[in-house]
């Protein structure tokens, strides 16, 4: 009861910050793929779907970051219900929560650079959205660009400033059977990079 009014709380907060633009959202599963600059950006990005859709979309994030306290877990399980991979090295599949996610039919938000930028530009992107895609070719990839979440929120900063923050959702693609992990990766990044403001 209290992660539902808190995730109802948190999201309303986030629809005062986004500006959602061809916020059609997917049917479940897809995996949106988005910019990473700030810890508002999968806010942002749940906020600007719509109302159904919410529920069922799930922001992948890093378990040791999110595991790092008793508030950061809380918020990251019971408010947004997240899917946590580990990064540590040995794991025999370490995306396998993310799959069985898009397997229980979730939705995904994935940051496929790994990382904060600066805002500036995308970071190289890691090959974990390449492993999805072709695990699940039947899913929608829906790129998705978060503009200024890095002056909303910088890092250091605990309460984000007053700034909207346009959150642009561009045609899913797949993949296809003859791409290449370099090919699928560009495909993606270009995807991404075609949705940003001037």
């Amino acid at each position: 009861m209290i992660a539902e009014f808190l995730n109802w709380l948190l999201v309303a907060a986030g629809r005062l910050l986004a500006r959602p633009r061809n916020a059609a959202g997917c049917v479940a599963p897809c995996i949106y793929v988005a910019n990473h600059t700030s810890h508002l950006d999968a806010l942002l990005l749940l906020s600007a779907l719509p109302a159904p859709l919410r529920p069922h979309t799930r922001p992948v994030a890093s378990e040791e970051y999110w595991n790092a306290g008793p508030l950061r877990s809380y918020l990251i399980r019971a408010v947004f219900r997240g899917v946590l991979v580990a990064r540590r090295v040995g794991l025999e599949n370490p995306l396998e929560p993310a799959a069985e996610a898009l397997r229980q039919g979730d939705s995904l938000i994935f940051f496929p650079e790994g990382t904060r930028g600066s805002g500036q530009s995308l970071q190289p992107l890691k090959p974990g959205i390449y492993h999805l895609a072709r695990w699940f070719p039947h899913i929608d990839i829906v790129p998705v660009w978060i503009e200024g979440s890095h002056r909303s929120l910088p890092k250091g900063f605990a309460i984000p400033l007053p700034r909207r923050c346009p959150v642009t959702f561009g045609a899913p693609l797949r993949i296809t059977e003859s791409q290449t992990q370099d090919e699928f990766l560009a495909a993606v990044r270009t995807a991404m990079e075609r949705l940003r403001g001037d």
